[in-house]
């Protein structure tokens, strides 16, 4: 009998979760004039973490023209970062030199233009961060994979690929030019036009 009164005073006090006093999505509401228990959004509200007022940083635009400008200096830890993410998610198309030759590509997927040729390499540094966030072509957008900060990295790095192809002795800092004839010393050595793509 002491254990039946226990069970019928612990399922009395029993606080379900699922039957809340509480007006839920879609249902109707006698509480507001239109009868709604959905609420309109205040105008101007933003989601946290998504107020996205830097046109240059999020859009990769100036006056919603293609920036040709990064939003941040080019550093060696930027280019690092860059050609990091680049490895990752560019990489397995657009091959570690950037000429398209990547190992999917490879193995039967549709060949993008190198990024070492006409028109790529008058576009606007802005232009692969657009591409990047918007997609183009049979390339999907990476706006979710890839965050706008190392989006710009890699763009940067592109350009630096760019130039690797087509530097000159002059263009090396005077106190770099030793390195020159030790290019493992620097770290990586520049890409050749050789490599293949996806693997190091």
């Amino acid at each position: 009998m002491l254990l039946l009164a226990l069970a019928v005073t612990a399922a009395g006090c029993r606080q379900d979760m699922h039957d809340q006093p509480k007006l839920e999505a879609y249902e109707s509401a006698d509480f507001f004039a239109d009868g709604r228990a959905m609420r309109p959004i205040p105008e101007g509200t933003v989601a946290r973490g998504q107020l996205y007022e830097d046109e240059l940083l999020y859009a990769g635009k100036v006056n919603g023209q293609v920036s040709e400008e990064l939003p941040f200096p080019v550093t060696g830890e930027l280019l690092q970062r860059g050609r990091e993410r680049f490895d990752v998610y560019c990489s397995p198309c657009h091959g570690v030199s950037g000429l398209g030759n990547g190992m999917v590509v490879q193995r039967g997927y549709r060949t993008p233009p190198s990024f070492h040729a006409e028109p790529l390499l008058s576009r606007p540094v802005g232009h692969y961060f657009d591409v990047m966030t918007n997609g183009f072509g049979a390339m999907p957008d990476y706006r979710a994979q890839v965050l706008p900060e190392d989006r710009w990295a890699i763009a940067a790095y592109i350009r630096a690929l760019q130039l690797s192809q087509r530097a000159n002795v002059a263009d090396v800092p005077a106190e770099h030019r030793g390195e020159l004839d030790n290019p493992g010393a620097a770290g990586r050595p520049s890409p050749a036009p050789s490599d293949q793509g996806g693997g190091h």
